[in-house]
This record gives structure tokens, C-alpha cells and sequence, in this order.
């Protein structure tokens, strides 16, 4: 009988395989990679899948992460011991450009955000860490989607119409794939009222060793105190404290790496948006 340990090991070589894969691997891409028997990659396959940990894409016969897995992965992040570090460097862009800043991931069809630092100012937009707002209508949605197969994008919000919040919200596929296509080209990512009135927001990537974006720093602001154009001001810092987290992930151990996109849900905390006034 084959020790279990590794057996252990061999399952998680084939789920950390899935979730690193650029694009979702099948079982004979799989097999090669980790130079397994075929027999024994399915029979890992079938139990990770049995446990929610993958999932099969029926109609291409390949496999993504599950949603055990994905929650998995959001857990880690959100008690790392990089929270600190994560934090830390969020302070410091506050302190330079004086609004809000928040780290944020992509979780199955939502942003949830991981960090959270605000700024002084007598009025804010609050929203505590683990909230999640749309993917189609906020500036870190839109920077996400931006880095995924257009398919995908599909798959994640559907054919649309899409939700409308404010008079701004995008509702249009067609239209919402065009500025993903400029944010895409020009790594920003902007929400000038589109998901709360009078709310500024800009984002940029967060990439991981293989370049991947795997999350977003993103600054906003209440209107009049927040414009796009000052918001642009302040891009060259947030692409510094991006590439600082980006680094703090590299540093750390690789299998506790946020999962590229495609996560599951977690159970839901009702967001909590307000505007603090002194």
C-alpha cells in the first residue's frame, strides 16, 4: 500500500497544476506535466472533483479550480501573515495621496476586498474588509475581467443586460467589452460614478511571479474631492504599492498564492456602504 503522505502530495501536485494552468488543463495535459500514469491522474481527478476541490468544464474537458478550492485560497489570503506587510504598504499610498485605498480580488462573479486602509478625511465612503461589490461596474471588476479570456468574461456575467446602479452603469456587453479592451491596453481602470453616485474610482493590477493579475490596488474617493483627472495623478504611486504586494507574494511560499480567476463564493457578509461625514 502506497504511503499516505504520498498520495497526499500527488493530489495536491495535481490541484496546485489546475490552479496555476493559464488555461484549463485537460487530462492528458495534466498527465504530461506531472509525469503521472494517465489511470492515476483520473482517479485523482475524480476524488478532487467528488470533494469540490476541481471542477470539470463538460463541454472542453478540462479542469478548473472548484469552489472549495477557491474558498480555500480566499481564506489563506485573508489570515496570511502578508496582511501586515500587505497593509503596511496600503498606509503608506494613503499617506501620499491622501484617499481610501483597498487591495481587492476576484471571487467567482464578484470583487471582495482583502485590505483596506482609509483615509483622514471628514468624509469617506466606508466599506469594511470582505465586502464584495459588482465585477461590471467598479474599477477593480473591470481591471479583473480585463485580464481574463473574453470567454471567460462571458461565462462570469452572463449575456446581459447587466445590473444597473446608477445612470452611469455600463449595462451593455458590447460596450463593456470595448473599455475592457482600452483597460487591457493601458492597465487602468476607472468607475466614475457607475456604481455609487458621486463615487471616484481608479485600479491598477497587482501581478503575480508569472505576471498574472492576480488582484488590483484601487483608490477612490468621494466627488467633488475625487476627479478622474486627479485620479490619474496618482497612478504612478498605486502602480509602486501594486508591484510592492506583488513582490511580498512572490517572497512568500507560492502555494498560498491567490488563485487566478474563476474563484467561488464564500458565504456572504452584507456590504456595508455609507458616507461618514464629521
Amino acid at each position: 500500500m502506497e504511503p499516505v503522505d504520498s498520495a497526499a502530495l500527488r493530489a495536491f501536485a495535481v490541484l496546485e497544476c489546475v490552479a496555476r494552468a493559464a488555461d484549463p488543463p485537460t487530462l492528458g495535459e495534466l498527465t504530461r506535466t506531472l509525469a503521472l500514469p494517465k489511470p492515476t491522474v483520473f482517479r485523482i481527478l475524480r476524488m478532487l472533483v467528488g470533494a469540490g476541490l476541481v471542477e470539470r468544464e463538460m463541454h472542453r474537458k478540462r479542469y478548473v479550480a472548484g469552489p472549495r478550492a477557491a474558498a480555500l485560497a480566499l481564506d489563506v489570503q485573508m489570515q496570511s501573515p502578508r496582511r501586515g506587510e500587505h497593509r503596511a504598504i496600503l498606509a503608506r499610498l494613503v499617506e501620499t495621496i491622501g484617499e481610501t485605498c483597498n487591495l481587492t480580488m476576484l471571487d467567482a462573479n464578484e470583487v471582495v476586498y482583502l485590505e483596506r486602509v482609509e483615509t483622514t478625511a471628514n468624509v469617506r465612503l466606508h466599506m469594511k474588509v470582505g465586502s464584495r461589490v459588482p465585477l461590471h461596474c467598479t474599477a477593480s471588476g473591470k481591471l479583473l475581467l480585463s485580464s481574463l479570456p473574453l470567454e471567460q468574461v462571458r461565462r462570469l456575467l452572463g449575456p446581459g443586460p447587466f445590473a444597473r446602479f446608477t445612470p452611469r452603469t455600463i449595462i451593455d456587453r458590447e460596450r463593456l467589452e470595448r473599455e475592457l479592451h482600452a483597460i487591457r491596453a493601458n492597465g487602468v481602470s476607472t468607475d466614475d460614478g457607475e456604481y455609487l453616485v458621486d463615487s471616484v474610482c481608479l485600479a491598477v493590477p497587482v501581478r503575480d511571479a508569472r505576471r498574472r493579475v492576480c488582484a488590483a490596488v484601487a483608490v477612490h474617493g468621494p466627488a467633488p474631492r475625487m476627479t478622474l483627472r486627479k485620479g490619474f495623478g496618482y497612478v504612478a504611486a498605486m502602480r509602486n504599492a501594486a508591484a510592492a504586494i506583488g513582490e511580498a507574494w512572490i517572497r512568500g511560499d507560492a502555494s498560498t498564492s491567490p488563485l487566478p480567476a474563476g474563484h467561488a463564493k464564500q458565504t456572504r457578509e452584507p456590504n456595508e456602504r455609507r458616507i461618514i461625514e464629521a
